[in-house]
């Protein structure tokens, strides 16, 4: 079994294979202040769920492959994989570790490992050219050419950063909850906040895509949108410009990077 750890600003997403498959995933809070023993009392609570993992932290964990945009966390996993996975081949994702995909940016080291490791799993599953759409704490439009190369991207604020800045910049308005309104002429201050959010969110993706689409093929057509992240539901059904939704593409590019450098441990 391969244990892959996906670390967001916001959310931390684990996952689960048996070779190629996902056989089970879960999602926690990103808490900067967690030690490696509280990180691996969790990973040992969640685990032992899984009929097919031993009560024994470790037991059935064959390797474990981690990316993280919180410097905080990665430094506690990495000291988990040493005590408590000691005997594990483990690749955490940073500089110098093969993904197989150029980074063609002025500075590749500022590259988020997330979005690195989402064109991985894009350029696998589809293809270039592609543009992967990752509804996060940010919203991230990531480009990779046909050639299989991640040129750069566009980073916006996501729906949550911007459901809260509604709730706390606006005196008369309050958090509400991201759902799908009765209609997009909202007939009361929360339905219009989630109208705004939604339809607002659908047409800025819809807008973003189509501008680099242009930029990136000859025929835009040709260009494969990949959405993923917890919160793309809420827009799928909105755009009209994604192709495919792969929720755990991150994890899927996670496994791909790990069986690329496994062997070189």
């Amino acid at each position: 079994m391969l244990l892959t750890i996906d670390v967001g600003n916001t959310h931390t997403v684990l996952g689960l294979f048996d070779g190629e498959d996902i056989v089970e995933h879960w999602r926690i809070s990103t808490d900067s202040r967690r030690t490696a023993d509280e990180l691996a009392v969790l990973l040992q609570g969640l685990m032992g769920m899984h009929p097919l993992l031993g009560d024994e932290l470790g037991d059935g964990i064959d390797g474990i492959a981690i990316c993280a945009t919180v410097p905080s966390v990665l430094h506690e996993l990495r000291e988990v994989t040493r005590r408590y996975y000691g005997d594990v081949p483990a690749v955490l994702v940073e500089p110098g570790v093969k993904t197989g995909v150029p980074i063609l940016t002025d500075n590749p080291k500022e590259v988020g490992a997330d979005r690195i490791i989402n064109a991985v799993a894009a350029v696998e599953l589809y293809g270039g050219p592609a543009i992967v759409v990752d509804f996060g704490t940010a919203t991230t439009f990531d480009a990779v050419s046909a050639r299989g190369e991640y040129i750069g991207g566009v980073i916006a604020p996501g729906i949550e950063i911007s459901v809260e800045a509604l709730g706390v910049k606006g005196a008369q308005l309050r958090k509400i909850e991201v759902a799908r309104p009765r209609s997009v002429i909202g007939k009361n201050t929360v339905e219009a906040m989630q109208s705004g959010i939604i339809y607002g969110f659908a047409g800025q993706v819809d807008g973003v895509v189509n501008r680099m689409a242009r930029e990136l093929a000859d025929d835009p057509d040709d260009v494969t949108v990949i959405a993923t992240g917890g919160l793309a539901p809420m827009v799928l059904g909105e755009s009209s410009v994604i192709d495919e939704h792969e929720p755990w593409l991150t994890l899927m590019g996670l496994r791909l990077v790990y069986e690329r450098n496994v062997s070189r441990l």
